[in-house]
């Protein structure tokens, strides 16, 4: 029996509908499930009551997870392969360390030397309203360019920095912003990447790249807002709204996407995130 797909945008994202993630299955539904991955970008599972080892277990299907080494204050302290992203406590009280993790367009772990191929997010609490996420789609955020843009950006590499950007509200991360200067130095990605498996061009640009290698800040402060705005238009993404128990594919090699922090947060919002590994593209900057 085919998988059935129910589109969630005009720009990217499709639910498979029917399927419990906990249930055993062939390679053949499986392969069905990659496609339309590769296809939509996002893919969306609804009602996915399951334990955390269940959802390690079916992000394996996807290729080798990240034990997530460079952000060692995210992850869950009993299974590395899960990262937290969670408005709630610590258990002294104080705030979380991910309490503001994923407020700009970013790649998952794009400062890294192995980013990330997809992620598979998991809700467990979600506020009563708002705390959605976007995602854009970066295969017609480079395709909509100008012929002259995409001569212009063709050999360029984006320094990415570790590191969430500091909120006016946010007096939590100076400790963590310190710590991962010196876990993870800056890398450069090409900010015009082909898919290696579509063939594919799409943008890899986010809020994380600060300028251009061989570039100043200054020079490169331009281009690099045009771009995130460019490919951020609203024809261009999809914002989900969250429920319990959702779990959220997406490929990060051509989705960029945004938590917002439009809700009450005295409500507890819970994710839990598998990550992909991906292959090297870029370079550290020395």
């Amino acid at each position: 029996m085919s998988v059935r797909l129910r589109k969630l945008s005009y720009a990217l994202g499709a639910e498979v509908c029917d399927v419990d993630v906990a249930k055993p299955m062939s390679e053949r539904q499986f392969g069905e499930i990659y496609q339309a991955f590769l296809d939509h970008g996002i893919l969306l599972f609804r009602n996915q009551d399951i334990t955390r080892e269940r959802h390690i277990e079916f992000s394996r299907r996807f290729g080798e997870l990240d034990r997530h080494e460079a952000l060692p204050r995210d992850r869950h302290p009993d299974y590395p392969e899960l990262l937290m992203v969670t408005n709630e406590p610590k258990p002294d009280g104080s705030p979380s360390d991910t309490k503001y993790t994923g407020r700009q367009w970013h790649s998952d772990m794009s400062f890294t030397t192995a980013p990330s191929l997809g992620s598979l997010l998991r809700s467990y609490a979600v506020p009563e309203v708002g705390g959605d996420t976007l995602f854009a789609n970066m295969y017609l955020a480079y395709h909509t360019l100008s012929e002259g843009m995409k001569k212009l950006i063709a050999g360029l590499h984006g320094v990415h920095l570790s590191g969430t950007r500091k909120l006016a509200n946010d007096n939590t991360g100076i400790d963590r912003m310190h710590e991962q200067k010196k876990l993870n130095p800056p890398v450069a990605q090409p900010v015009v990447r082909v898919h290696p498996e579509t063939g594919r061009k799409a943008l890899y640009i986010g809020e994380k790249v600060k300028r251009f290698d061989g570039m100043t800040e200054e020079e490169s402060r331009p281009i690099i807002e045009f771009l995130v705005r460019h490919a951020t238009r609203p024809e261009f993404v999809y914002r989900h709204p969250w429920r319990k128990n959702d779990i959220l594919a997406w490929d990060n090699r051509c989705v960029m996407h945004q938590a917002l922090g439009d809700f009450d947060e005295t409500q507890l919002r819970h994710m839990e995130r598998t990550t992909v590994l991906g292959t090297w593209s870029g370079y550290i900057i020395t």
